[in-house]
């Protein structure tokens, strides 16, 4: 019960104060992600130098999950190389499918509060379309 409650208070959160919802002047990394089943749309911005992801920042229109995950998700990777922020989407993508172990959730830091996506098939694509898109964009 206390873990779906720390979910919604970080979906809530994320959804009413966004730390990166803007558009970012400089970004030299731009690319649109697509939810096509149920019209999620971000547009991720990224302005990466000497390998390492300075600012970020997203726009679009979507559900709670999947705009809260974005802007979870670049709290997270601000401030790394692209290797760790590829590395940390990974290990979303296995939390989601349920194969990270409890130390590898722990990196996830806030992200990590979604781990139960996984048990609602209708929003796992949602989750991971901001770090899909990122991934996209830094490889």
């Amino acid at each position: 019960m206390e873990d779906k409650m720390f979910y919604n208070e970080i979906l809530i959160d994320h959804n009413q104060h966004p730390l990166h919802k803007e558009s970012l002047e400089g970004a030299n990394l731009t690319l649109e992600g697509v939810n096509p089943s149920c019209g999620d749309d971000i547009v991720l911005q990224l302005k990466v130098e000497n390998d390492i992801i300075k600012e970020g920042a997203f726009q679009g229109e979507g559900c709670a999950v999947s705009q809260a995950s974005a802007d979870i998700m670049l709290e997270l990777v601000i401030g790394k190389k692209k290797e760790e922020a590829l590395r940390l989407a990974e290990l979303f993508f296995r939390m989601i499918k349920g194969e990270c172990t409890a130390e590898e959730i722990e990196e996830l830091e806030e992200a990590g509060a979604l781990q139960d996506i996984s048990h609602m098939p209708a929003r796992v694509k949602c989750a991971l379309l901001g770090w899909r898109t990122m991934k996209e964009l830094l490889e």
